[in-house]
């Protein structure tokens, strides 16, 4: 039997941006909402665990820094995609929330003078980013959820909830979010005020990548299905170093403080590409030069057609390396057998990031009202077609605190409204339909011909001919999901029927990605197109919006205009 909760806030998704979130709601309401985080995962597995390299904010304005500079930077960085309102709001904000986790008890890295640590990071003209050690998103993960300890009698958890729907009333607005509640097998529907998605990444659609398996883009896919636009699916950033050959990242960090990047002739290859950043050029011009060396016969043979150049950091010593990056050492002795401090580390472009996600305004609400969206799974847009390092875990900090305090403003003057009967009876129709389903196909094939097609064809090159071909399979994939078995007939940690949830959610927004790609023709940022290799600001500097097409099971796509405020585009140079 299906059970029902009420609360006045619910957080789905117990990362970074939904723990920050959850922090402000409590603090300012004084502890007089009711609140509910729910998590797929237990709460500190979250992937926002990690994250490396640091966390950006302007905190060194008395040495040069400056709000504005950091804003160009991003702006720039962006390939002038980024709305620029949402960027000034942002970088206003994160110098106090580097400050405020500090007053929580952040170990942020020091200076000789006390004062926090910060290095350099690609595409940044000021070493702004403020670091942990490598292990920064751990410990801000650590320092938010010991903070809310604080206040337990104030929210319920529900670690291993994974969520299947978003329920919504004839007026579009939220009422619940339907979904299996795996350590008792038993469906629930979670009623209240607001919803606040912070789910994360779609990035886990790729093979070769740094996301963990849980990053199938659950919030994004179920925003999508009830009829809220998401934004600039097509622009997926590759991190420059992926270490050879499980992709687990290598941070940036790396690079910041001071690592080269090697060919096979033994160069500093990035010269060619970007003279004067070198190594710190941002990811996108970094990863596209990786490829192109690797593609011209000047990198290494790799396992399984994971062709490599070297990140070499021997040049920087045994103290800074086990100092300053002890994770990336630690990582590349257990993995590969390699100590950076004596021999270079294999590496190569990998799926990381997706600028795009959910549309929102600058509070982080959605079209419809009481649902907000935060973090990777939102698009604000701050990161525009390229997101500069170290400004990941800075946005779900900001905009925890933004959607915090409007969520708070918000469910003040609001009530429970009734559950539209109808919508949740289907939604648990469909729960029990999937579970029962007796076809021929394997998900687990139909997944990793996904994964194939998508390193394939939609990777750091493309072109109409790849695209196409990845949009035909995409859609063969999504028909034969429709005949595949659950073997597993129970709700009790039924991890089979949740992959299957998964699969679906990434089928639909690889969907998305490849036919906005295919559509954009034009070279911007992490969507480099080999038959159109030029920005094209003429017809081409809007943001793409894709709405579901329910009838159809399909996307259509229109598009908006950025938000040019204060700089104008410019070509990039670095």
């Amino acid at each position: 039997m299906t059970k029902i909760k009420e609360h006045d806030v619910i957080i789905m998704g117990s990362g970074l941006a939904g723990l920050r979130c959850a922090l402000q709601l409590v603090m300012e309401s004084k502890g007089e909402i009711d609140l509910a985080i729910v998590s797929k995962v237990q709460l500190m597995r979250s992937h926002s665990v990690s994250a490396e390299g640091g966390t950006a904010g302007a905190i060194r304005q008395d040495e040069g820094d400056s709000l504005e500079l950091h804003a160009w930077d991003l702006i720039k960085g962006s390939d002038f995609l980024a709305d620029q309102d949402a960027v000034w709001k942002y970088v206003n904000r994160m110098p106090y929330e580097i400050l405020f986790l500090d007053r929580l008890g952040m170990p942020w890295s020091r200076r000789p003078d006390g004062k926090i640590a910060t290095r350099p990071f690609g595409g940044q003209t000021f070493p702004r980013t403020a670091y942990a050690g490598d292990k920064t998103g751990f410990f801000a993960m650590q320092t938010l959820y010991d903070a809310l300890q604080k206040y337990t009698d104030k929210f319920t958890r529900y670690d291993e909830f994974f969520t299947t729907h978003i329920i919504i009333g004839e007026d579009k607005s939220f009422r619940a979010i339907l979904g299996i509640y795996l350590p008792e097998g038993e469906i629930y529907i979670l009623r209240a005020k607001a919803l606040v998605i912070a789910t994360g990444s779609a990035i886990r659609m790729y093979g070769f990548t740094t996301m963990a398996y849980s990053g199938t883009g659950d919030g994004v896919a179920m925003a999508y299905r009830i009829g809220i636009p998401i934004k600039d699916m097509e622009f997926m950033q590759f991190h420059p170093t992926g270490l050879i050959p499980s992709g687990i990242l290598l941070t940036e960090g790396a690079r910041g403080e001071g690592g080269y990047l090697i060919n096979n002739k033994g160069e500093r290859f990035m010269k060619r590409y970007a003279e004067k950043f070198m190594e710190l050029a941002p990811r996108d011009i970094t990863s596209r030069a990786i490829m192109t060396e690797i593609e011209e016969g000047r990198g290494f043979k790799g396992p399984n057609n994971l062709d490599y150049v070297l990140l070499d950091l021997r040049h920087l010593g045994r103290e800074r390396i086990i100092t300053r990056l002890p994770l990336v050492r630690e990582l590349c002795i257990k993995l590969i057998g390699i100590d950076p401090i004596n021999e270079p580390v294999p590496i190569r472009p990998v799926a990381h990031y997706m600028m795009g996600g959910i549309d929102v305004d600058l509070e982080g609400r959605t079209i419809y009202e009481g649902i907000w969206a935060i973090g990777e799974c939102a698009c604000v847009s701050v990161h525009g077609a390229n997101r500069l390092g170290s400004n990941a875990t800075a946005e779900c900090l900001a905009w925890g605190y933004f959607a915090g305090v409007d969520v708070n403003n918000f469910v003040k003057e609001k009530s429970l409204k009734d559950l539209p009967v109808s919508e949740v009876e289907n939604a648990e129709k469909e729960i029990i339909h999937l579970l029962n389903k007796d076809g021929n196909e394997n998900q687990y094939k139909i997944r990793s011909e996904l994964w194939e097609l998508m390193d394939k064809y939609v990777g750091v090159f493309r072109d109409r001919d790849g695209l196409e071909k990845a949009l035909s399979k995409v859609r063969e994939l999504k028909s034969r999901w429709k005949n595949i078995k659950i073997n597993d007939k129970s709700l009790i940690y039924n991890t089979e029927l949740m992959n299957a949830i998964e699969l679906k959610n990434m089928l639909d927004l690889a969907e998305v990605v490849i036919e906005g790609a295919l559509l954009r023709e034009e070279s911007r940022g992490a969507h480099y197109r080999r038959d159109f290799p030029k920005r094209d600001d003429e017809n081409w500097l809007k943001h793409t919006l894709a709405i579901y097409d329910k009838e159809n099971d399909k996307p259509k796509f229109s598009y908006k205009p950025v938000k040019i405020l204060y700089w104008k585009p410019v070509e990039r140079k670095y």
